[in-house]
């Protein structure tokens, strides 16, 4: 079953910098075969880039949360 948008924040929040950093380029390259499989052919599932850039998004987002604070803490 598909996660709902909040359990994936929630996943999110509970990962380290590390860990964040990882899924990011795990979904860049996803996103990266996605762009040259479909440049030939018709995809079956077209809204899978624009989900792929949101996650992606979500992820830049919150590692830029974890650098904020951490400059607030200096």
């Amino acid at each position: 079953m598909a996660k709902t948008k909040k359990e994936l924040s929630e996943n999110l929040k509970e990962m380290k910098g590390d860990e964040l950093k990882g899924k990011l380029i795990e979904l860049q390259e996803n996103l990266r075969a996605l762009k040259f499989r479909t440049e030939g052919s018709k995809s079956k599932n077209v809204k899978e880039s624009v989900s792929l850039r949101k996650q992606i998004a979500r992820i830049l987002t919150e590692i830029n949360s974890v650098k904020g604070q951490a400059k607030k803490k200096k």
